[in-house]
């Protein structure tokens, strides 16, 4: 581990019209490590990703992700930036149902014009889609699916850009216990041969141990707070 990939610094961000704020006084995952995000509902922990990915931004504070501070970039820059370097995995998998497994998975190269869709992106794709479990319904629809079948469709997609950065929100929330503990153990053995760093939330503290470090959101709040008291 060479240094940090995710950095948030003095964060501070609200939604407007609500009472809701996170404050993230330090918050750092190394190269290559694998961080659980744990905490009650309501907390913060989707926010949090939403934010080291770029999708939102704080009203105060700094955030790196692999030295790039994303706060100082535009929208369109972020934008293309989440495409090119952050594998993003969502709890309701946010795959387009008119599109195959195959151009599910090969999506961020239609979004984002910097990355090249060519024959040796389309060979990855077939790859994956084996190393995941699914090269049988790589022609098929997400209307055809298990559930368990298109969370790997959604971790195929995520990791094709060969990301150094993934972001997990809950992504074994509608799974039943055994194909979590699965789904979960493909991420991190994807993540593993790609050297690439995991931040996720989760709930299931079942899984908790497959990871190299639990972050309770809560008492990282709490903590910050006792600092300042004292």
């Amino acid at each position: 581990m060479s240094g940090p990939i995710i950095e948030f610094e003095n964060i501070t961000f609200a939604y407007p019209s609500s009472n809701f704020q996170l404050d993230v006084p330090s918050l750092a995952v190394e190269e290559g490590e694998k961080v659980a995000v744990v905490g009650s509902s309501g907390i913060g922990k989707t926010t949090l990703l939403h934010l080291a990915a770029g999708i939102l931004l704080p009203q105060r504070g700094m955030i790196r992700i692999d030295g790039t501070p994303l706060c100082q970039q535009s929208d369109r820059a972020r934008r293309e930036f989440r495409i090119r370097n952050i594998g993003m995995i969502f709890q309701e998998f946010e795959l387009l149902e008119y599109l195959t497994v195959c151009d599910n998975i090969l999506l961020p190269y239609c979004l984002n014009s910097s990355l090249v869709l060519d024959r040796r992106v389309r060979e990855s794709a077939k790859l994956l889609a084996e190393s995941v479990g699914i090269a049988g319904a790589f022609r098929r629809r997400p209307g055809r699916l298990s559930q368990g079948e298109r969370q790997r469709v959604a971790i195929s997609r995520a990791l094709i850009t060969q990301p150094r950065t993934i972001l997990a929100d809950e992504p074994t929330g509608n799974l039943d216990p055994q194909t979590s503990q699965t789904i979960v153990d493909l991420l991190l053995e994807q993540a593993d041969v790609r050297r690439a760093t995991v931040l996720m939330v989760t709930h299931d503290h079942t899984l908790l141990d497959r990871f190299d470090r639990v972050v309770d959101l809560g008492q990282l709040l709490v903590e910050d707070v006792g600092e300042e008291l004292s």
